[in-house]
């Protein structure tokens, strides 16, 4: 992937919106667990941020993806995890699937306003018993007349107490859990809709996540993105984009979690001379460097492939992984050079240690990467039938 003036216009763009208008607010938003997400997603829209590689007829700036990879490495420079996962769910998990294969009414309904700032946008795919396990899921849409009546629920929603529309995946027939599922658009304000809860995590406190519940909500079937039957397929194509952006974003922070640490370490004295001084420090931080930049190959090769136009399931599931393992061994590492102050709640690098542990989990575990990879690579066992 090659970086061009275009690319460091938009990263020094981010990183400046970054420290005018939400590091100055992290603090306060990790202990309200929540963040303002209607105000901040406006300023976000009016600068242009929420549509990078959207189609400019909706209000997007119609890029290749390769910015929208930037720009999820700069929010790495947010000091906290939670609000950069908020914007991705908008900019990269619950719109992919609308702005390629929604229709041009969808589009203009909730594509157009959600790039400008106007809606909050949120995925709702997980459930209670069928998180990675997507072709689990148990919500059910019947047809009645020209309207889907939805009943189930959603479980672990990023946004989900303050957003204004779901791109839900539901079952829509009886058939194979592969070709039964449809991804609908449901308005959350529709009655039927309950909001149960804010779920209380051991990380990502700035992020709102909610469990929500659908109770009889009718929605017109002009709601559905793409056909009837395809929701998985096309949720798996959305699986994508949310997963180099969480590589690209996990980058950004793991460079961030390791200059941090690099000079708090070299400030910090332990027997007469810093911690960086030390042999085993400097060189453990030399390996963390090391890895941080062959993660950064794998989430550029990604992307130059799926810009390309390549189906990259295979490459974006190793650059998760990847992002994953790294932004909790990094983590470990850094902390522990930081001593007590490292175990500190308020401290950087106690926050990226617990917000970092949901990249081996969200959008897909560890071991779920590895079977899609064992999968592509033909490294599965072989079944008796076989």
């Amino acid at each position: 992937m090659r970086l061009t003036e275009e690319h460091d216009q938009l990263r020094n763009s981010m990183l400046k919106f970054i420290e005018r208008e939400i590091n100055p607010h992290m603090d306060q938003w990790e202990d309200d667990e929540i963040f303002p997400a209607h105000a901040l997603f406006k300023k976000l829209g009016d600068a242009g941020f929420l549509g990078v590689s959207k189609p400019t007829e909706y209000g997007g700036l119609g890029l290749d993806y390769s910015f929208s990879v930037v720009m999820a490495e700069a929010m790495g420079a947010i000091n906290g995890g939670g609000v950069p996962m908020a914007i991705g769910v908008q900019t990269d998990m619950c719109t992919p699937a609308l702005a390629k294969f929604g229709s041009d009414a969808l589009k203009r309904e909730f594509l157009a306003p959600s790039i400008a700032g106007d809606l909050v946008g949120c995925i709702g795919v997980s459930e209670p018993q069928a998180g990675s396990d997507v072709a689990g899921i148990k919500s059910f849409a019947r047809k009645d007349g020209d309207d889907w009546v939805i009943n189930g629920g959603k479980m672990w929603i990023t946004n989900g107490m303050q957003a204004d529309w779901m791109c839900a995946l539901v079952n829509t027939s009886e058939g194979p859990p592969h070709k039964n599922k449809s991804l609908i658009i449901v308005p959350m304000a529709t009655k039927g809709v309950e909001r149960a809860r804010k779920l209380k995590k051991i990380g990502m406190n700035s992020s709102d996540t909610a469990q929500i519940f659908f109770d009889e909500v009718r929605v017109p079937q002009r709601n559905t993105i793409g056909g009837e039957g395809m929701g998985f397929m096309l949720q798996m194509i959305q699986f994508q984009e949310e997963r180099l952006w969480g590589a690209a974003n996990t980058l950004g922070g793991l460079e961030q979690a390791l200059a941090a640490t690099i000079e708090y370490t070299r400030d910090r004295k332990v027997f007469g001379k810093s911690v960086l001084d030390n042999q085993y420090v400097h060189f453990k931080l030399a390996e963390c460097a090391t890895e941080i930049e062959l993660l950064r190959a794998l989430v550029y090769t990604a992307t130059e492939h799926y810009i390309s136009g390549k189906d990259v399931t295979r490459w974006a599931s190793m650059a998760k992984l990847k992002a994953g393992r790294l932004a909790r061994e990094i983590s470990d590492t850094c902390l522990q050079f930081w001593g007590g102050m490292g175990f500190m709640h308020e401290s950087k690098i106690s926050r990226f240690y617990r917000d970092g542990r949901l990249c081996s989990i969200g959008g897909g575990a560890d071991e779920i990467m590895l079977s899609i990879i064992c999968k592509l690579d033909g490294t599965l066992p072989r079944t008796k039938k076989e």
